[in-house]
């Protein structure tokens, strides 16, 4: 049998370990939720926004930056007009009796939210079309070629999500592509497809299952790698698929508001770093398309857009960062 002092020995690292573990913990936990307790899930619209390293920063310049072109689409938010109009006191009661009897948060323009990911955040929307505030922006910079951001390097919209999952992808996009891809309406069109922190994915047996689901909607939609009206966006993120259809993806230099800005003039210089060096080839292995080095460090193998019909298998298959 232990004796009291080594009972009382024993007990003491017990405590210890357990006082470590919680500290590890309560860390753990406050590093991870900086942005507030609410991650992206299924049922969200809104904009994915990759970064380089500085996520605090990119979400600052993020919410800025739609916020300015927000306000020219739709016109200033009324949530900020309420408040200014009030006592800021008045005002605060007035919004902790409004939550407190809806149970919910208000809904802003944008709420910053965890996207489960490293370098990306994602900006949820409410209120305005995601898809055609992105094109605004990326449209006016293309033609002003004003740099408006430092860290921020793509946008992708959001128009729908779903369960990561194959069948449930395959079950929620058969509706979600009509509007684009329903006979009478066809178009040319390329998969864009990239996962982050997902394994269970097998990219090029999704890309084929969406372009076999284009395919029924209407025959007449065709691929085309160098320069397709429509690009279909596939983000996995864990447990999350976001989904987006766009237009002018090559012309936006996939939705990069670092590239946007350069002279066109200059595009075979800045495209051509990596091992895929002719410009009719960059449609089929993207990411020598973003030879950026910015690009680069902060996601290394983003978004491999290939031929549904050839399922090209680059390594890259999205198992996560």
């Amino acid at each position: 049998q232990a004796g009291p002092g080594q009972t009382h020995a024993a007990s003491t690292v017990q405590n210890e370990s357990r006082k470590r573990s919680k500290k590890r913990y309560v860390a753990g936990h406050h590093n991870k939720r900086w942005k507030g307790s609410r991650e992206l899930e299924v049922g969200m619209q809104g904009i994915l926004i990759t970064c380089n390293m500085n996520e605090r920063k990119c979400t600052a310049e993020a919410l800025n930056l739609l916020g300015e072109y927000a306000d020219k689409l739709c016109g200033p938010e009324k949530v900020k007009e309420e408040a200014e109009e009030e006592d800021v006191d008045v005002a605060l009661k007035k919004e902790v009796a409004q939550l407190q009897a809806s149970g919910t948060k208000q809904e802003r323009r944008f709420q910053a939210l965890d996207s489960g990911a490293n370098n990306v955040i994602f900006i949820r929307t409410q209120n305005i079309e995601s898809d055609k505030l992105v094109h605004h922006i990326l449209s006016d910079l293309h033609t002003t070629k004003k740099k408006k951001s430092r860290v921020i390097l793509r946008m992708l919209p959001v128009t729908g999500t779903c369960k990561a999952f194959q069948e449930d992808m395959v079950k929620y996009l058969t509706t979600f592509l009509e509007p684009w891809f329903k006979t009478p309406n066809c178009a040319t069109y390329q998969i864009a497809f990239k996962a982050r922190n997902s394994s269970h994915n097998k990219r090029d047996e999704i890309i084929k299952s969406i372009a076999g689901l284009v395919g029924k909607l209407n025959p007449k939609n065709k691929v085309d790698l160098t320069n397709p009206e429509l690009t279909i966006i596939v983000e996995v993120i864990k447990a999350v698929c976001c989904l987006s259809v766009v237009k002018d993806y090559t012309l936006y230099r996939k939705y990069n508001v670092q590239e946007v800005v350069k002279d066109d003039i200059s595009k075979p210089e800045v495209t051509t770093e990596k091992a895929d060096t002719n410009t009719t080839n960059q449609k089929e292995k993207p990411d020598a398309g973003e030879a950026d080095k910015e690009e680069k460090k902060g996601e290394e193998d983003e978004d491999k857009s290939v031929s549904p019909e050839k399922g090209e298998g680059d390594k890259g298959e999205g198992g996560g960062e």
